[in-house]
Order: C-alpha cells, then sequence, then structure tokens
C-alpha cells in the first residue's frame, strides 16, 4: 500500500503546507508489537529500494507546499535528502533518481555502506578506498547471508532507532 501511503500523505501535506516535512525510516525493535506482526507475517517491509521509491512518490506529489523536506536521522538513507520546496523539488528528486538508478551492485555497497556507517551520502562513494572496503564487507555479509540483503538492511536500521 506504499503508493496510497505516498498519495494521501502528500494529499494532506498539500493541505495544511507544513513548516516541515521530516522523514524517517522503520527500523522494527525486537519485543514490539510490530515485531510481532513481521514474524506472524501480518506485517511486510518495504524493500530499501521501495523506500525511496515512495519517498519520490511522495514529493512528486507535494504541489503549492512551501515545506522544509528532511531525512534528518541516522536511519534515513539519503541523508542528501533536504530542501526548501517548491524551489528544490527538482532537486529532491534527482538525488531520489540518482539512488533508483545505480545498478544494483552500487546501489547494494551503498545501501549497506550507509548502514554500516561508511557512508553518510551518496557522493562518499566516490572515494575509491572506502569503496574497496565496504564492496568486502558486503561480499562478506552476504556470502555468510545469501538472499538476505533486505533483512540484514532491516536489522541495520533497527539498531539505529
Amino acid at each position: 500500500m506504499w503508493q496510497e501511503h505516498a498519495l494521501e500523505t502528500a494529499r494532506v501535506l498539500n493541505r495544511i503546507n507544513p513548516d516541515f516535512i521530516r522523514v524517517l525510516t522503520i527500523g522494527v525493535k525486537e519485543g514490539s508489537g510490530l515485531a510481532k506482526q513481521l514474524r506472524e507475517e501480518k506485517f511486510q517491509l518495504q524493500t530499501e529500494k521501495n523506500l525511496i521509491e515512495e519517498q519520490r512518490l511522495l514529493i512528486e506529489s507535494l504541489d503549492g507546499v512551501t515545506s522544509y523536506y528532511v531525512n534528518h536521522h541516522g536511519v534515513d538513507l539519503l541523508m542528501e535528502a533536504r530542501g526548501r520546496l517548491p524551489d528544490d523539488k527538482p532537486k529532491l528528486l534527482a538525488i531520489m533518481d540518482r539512488y533508483l538508478s545505480m545498478p544494483e551492485d552500487d546501489r547494494m555497497n551503498f545501501t549497506l555502506g550507509k548502514r554500516l556507517g561508511y557512508y553518510r551520502n551518496m557522493d562518499d562513494m566516490q572515494d575509491d578506498n572506502r569503496r574497496m572496503i565496504v564492496g568486502r564487507r558486503v561480499g562478506e555479509i552476504l556470502d555468510t547471508y545469501p538472499g538476505q540483503f533486505e533483512e540484514i538492511c532491516h536489522h541495520l536500521r533497527a539498531q539505529v532507532v
């Protein structure tokens, strides 16, 4: 229901025009009711990519707001996504598009690198040494936990909340 969530949130934000729009990424703590729903498969987390797709749809659907939009917490993937609407809307969409258009290997490198604390923003991937370190770490993790990329990311997000 991510599309409905993004569109309905945008509809409300367009009506109230808040001073700030702060987006937080979910991290489910063990022992919570939501963790129980996850185990019972009554709730399903979005993929890392889908979290950004939803955020992009939200931004794209904002119309007439003069809010300051920001990802501001360590649990958020794209910390560079911040700006004053409507002027910075193209910049915010470009940040989302940059992430979404990355080849899958680069997206995994950035995502796990950010979740592990090696990267703060996408430009940090330009540091070849850091990128190599993250690449090795990602390889080790994915070799140890094959097919569990999203679960690993969720576990790392939950540590930050």
